[in-house]
């Protein structure tokens, strides 16, 4: 096939030699098989970030480090500069990912880097050999389904464990190779520390995975495997081999919204009681 304009710099340089196809095109990237030598590898080309699908780039981008003052403060600021930043950070999170993700256990595609912003990575592949199926392509039987959400459940304490949250897990980005389920699609891996939203997207991937494997067997859809997972961390006690029960027990208790309001009234009130003895006593 006829090269794309983002490919062609690899195939100049020598880094792969051919174009075999696309493999897919997503929200967010395309992907293409491609030859270098007797390997075929997956090549991801990030579409720009007009024609994304995560429009909303700086809440998972939230607490991530950038490397460099003048980044930082450009990346705070917005402008030309600011985005081409932003751009950068998007593209080299997910290659950062896939090898701390992969040296810590999680069932990632082994990364190859990341060159002229493509990045080159392991094709994952079924038990025939063929580009692996997605998640969402196949229909488990009720055991296997219970033996999926289990192992997916264990890979998202892995990722927190290590301190990372995919973000936007669910059935369309998890490819199942000859063993079992892979996780893919990490360029908006969430910094779990230092994001406000950290346990909003946690609880969103967990669901998302309880919601698909529960069309199969339903008692999964009870399970409260996020705030338990989550209670853990806040605790700083979570392992990746931490027992977990699928159970939470709520605080039922309503929050006493007047009480707290009449507290924060009576502390405006001393304050500015203490200024105005303040200001007294600098004009007498």
């Amino acid at each position: 096939m006829k090269s794309p304009r983002e490919l062609q710099p690899l195939i100049e340089d020598g880094i792969v030699d051919t174009v075999i196809r696309r493999l897919k095109s997503g929200k967010e990237a395309s992907v293409f098989l491609v030859a270098r030598g007797d390997e075929i590898l997956c090549a991801k080309v990030y579409k720009d970030a007009n024609h994304r699908g995560f429009h909303k780039l700086a809440e998972y981008q939230e607490g991530r480090k950038v490397r460099g003052s003048r980044d930082a403060r450009a990346l705070g600021k917005g402008g030309r500069h600011g985005r081409s930043v932003q751009e950068a950070e998007w593209k080299s999170a997910e290659v950062e990912a896939l090898y701390r993700l992969a040296a810590a256990g999680v069932r990632v595609p082994k990364p190859y880097g990341v060159f002229d912003g493509v990045l080159l990575m392991e094709v994952v592949r079924d038990a025939e050999g063929n580009p692996a199926p997605r998640l969402n392509d196949v229909m488990p039987e009720p055991e296997q389904a219970r033996q999926w959400h289990a192992f997916l459940v264990r890979q998202i304490v892995l990722m927190l464990c290590e301190g990372l949250i995919h973000g936007d897990l669910s059935e369309f980005n998890v490819l199942l190779d000859a063993t079992g389920p892979v996780i893919i699609d990490l360029p908006q891996a969430v910094n779990a520390a230092g994001n406000n939203n950290a346990f909003r997207m946690l609880e969103r991937d967990v669901n998302n995975m309880r919601e698909y494997c529960g069309r199969a067997a339903p008692e999964l859809l009870e399970t409260e495997y996020a705030h338990e997972i989550w209670a853990l961390y806040e605790e700083g006690v979570l392992q990746p081999e931490s027992p977990l029960t699928g159970r939470f027990e709520r605080d039922e208790h309503v929050a006493d919204v007047a009480a707290v309001l009449e507290v924060i009234e009576d502390e405006r009130l001393e304050a500015e009681e203490r200024q105005r003895r303040r200001e007294e006593a600098e004009s007498g």
